[in-house]
């Protein structure tokens, strides 16, 4: 059985085999569980935080053709995931649509070098899913109802939609997507990426940790550019990477996703402990190449971090990321230390809002081409591996709750993130 595993600063991918205590039984539960006459049946095992610190809103995602290898009556319209008799929250991801579940999520706490035993019950038939607080949300939302005039959307209310191909006719203040592309949050942070030709990333600071992306831009595009109760935009893109965006290094410049043939979007998941977005790009030009890439941009409950896990065929000398270049900040770099993953952030008054703002992107040393920079963005130059590449984007924004208030804070706490990314959670 493979699980995947993740803290709330990535997923980690964990062969169970003989390292997984994986049993099938009933549970040992007292004749008052309420629990035990929906949920009867249950797979068992045991999660191990190896790390001499703790995490918190750690996570487990567990493919659910492996539970059904080991259980095949293993159910998943009807599961809770339990740790003694705590009731953890989780969801289930139907990811290509098609009415099952392909994963099943949950998060937990652990202390330093902590083992959980997790106990996933289920019922053999039926729909009994269970309903947790919702921490993430990811939406795309576009006019119905009206119609292009010379590439501006007239008439039509918006509509949240699971999936979209983007007409030919839609381009930057078309009017026609809210906020102008998907959108993604934790209780900690929102971030959203246009979806045009400009195909950046910004940031969404959040004063609350309650979902908000269900009420942005719906008077309009400016609205959210203005603090509110909830938060507001805080980051000025302009023509650079934003934070995190998917760009091509050629000569001496980021190229983002600027020309491509068609694009689609969706929403892979949209649930309580963790959200995703798909995105296709079909004939992305660059130079004299031409590239067919798969985006898949997640977040998770507690987390600031966005995972941004990339496919792209055509055979790229290179992709890469970055941040863009703001005025009365410092750019900060990865201490020298025996870890797999490094970060380069900039840290100071560069919100919008002239507060300040912490963005980093973090990245496999195994990699890195080169640091570089052009004339918008500081740019990290990365080798896809036959095609892959994951890295991770985050922002913190002093004005969220209990947010970073300080560089030397923002230091620690990327200095903590890269040691959770280096130690993931493992199966014993």
């Amino acid at each position: 059985m493979t699980a995947k595993i993740f803290s709330s600063t990535r997923v980690q991918a964990c062969k169970l085999g003989g390292l997984c205590a994986l049993m099938m039984g009933h549970l040992c539960c007292s004749p008052n569980d309420p629990l035990k006459p929906a949920y009867p049946e249950t797979i068992t095992l045991t999660v191990k935080n190896p790390a001499a610190f703790a995490r918190k809103d750690a996570g487990i995602v567990l493919e659910i053709a492996k539970l059904k290898a080991q259980a095949p009556s293993f159910n998943d319209k009807a599961f809770v995931v339990l740790h003694g008799a705590q009731e953890l929250a989780s969801q289930a991801n139907d990811l290509n649509g098609e009415g099952s579940a392909e994963q099943i999520v949950c998060v937990a706490d652990f202390a330093a070098n902590e083992s959980k035993t997790l106990s996933v019950r289920y019922a053999q038939s039926g729909e009994r899913m269970r309903k947790y607080p919702k921490r993430t949300q990811a939406e795309l939302s576009h006019k119905i109802g009206g119609r292009f005039v010379n590439r501006k959307y007239e008439g039509g209310t918006f509509q949240n939609v699971r999936s979209l191909r983007v007409p030919s006719e839609h381009t930057d203040h078309s009017f026609y997507i809210r906020y102008e592309g998907p959108g993604w949050e934790s209780d900690k942070v929102g971030y959203r990426f246009y979806l045009d030709w400009r195909n950046a990333i910004d940031i969404f600071g959040k004063k609350t940790p309650s979902m908000v992306l269900q009420n942005v831009g719906l008077d309009g595009f400016d609205s959210y550019h203005e603090m509110s109760d909830w938060g507001m935009d805080i980051l000025k893109v302009g023509d650079a990477l934003g934070l995190g965006t998917l760009a091509l290094w050629y000569e001496c410049n980021a190229h983002r996703i600027a020309q491509p043939d068609s694009v689609t979007c969706a929403i892979l998941s949209n649930g309580p402990v963790q959200s995703q977005i798909q995105t296709h790009y079909f004939g992305w030009k660059v130079g004299t190449g031409a590239y067919n890439v798969v985006s898949n941009l997640s977040i998770t409950a507690g987390s600031r971090l966005t995972k941004h896990a990339v496919a792209i065929d055509g055979d790229p000398q290179n992709l890469c990321t970055g941040i863009v270049k703001l005025d009365s900040t410092v750019m900060l770099k990865s201490p020298q230390a025996n870890t797999d993953w490094a970060y380069l952030a900039t840290y100071g008054k560069q919100s919008l809002a002239n507060d300040k703002l912490g963005m980093a992107v973090l990245y496999r040393k195994s990699d890195l081409i080169e640091v570089s920079e052009d004339e918008h963005s500081h740019v990290l130059v990365l080798k896809p591996e036959h095609g892959q590449l994951t890295y991770y984007f985050l922002a913190a924004w002093e004005k969220e709750p209990g947010g970073v208030q300080t560089v030397e804070e923002f230091e620690t706490y990327l200095n903590q993130t890269v040691a959770e990314l280096h130690a993931p959670l493992v199966m014993e």
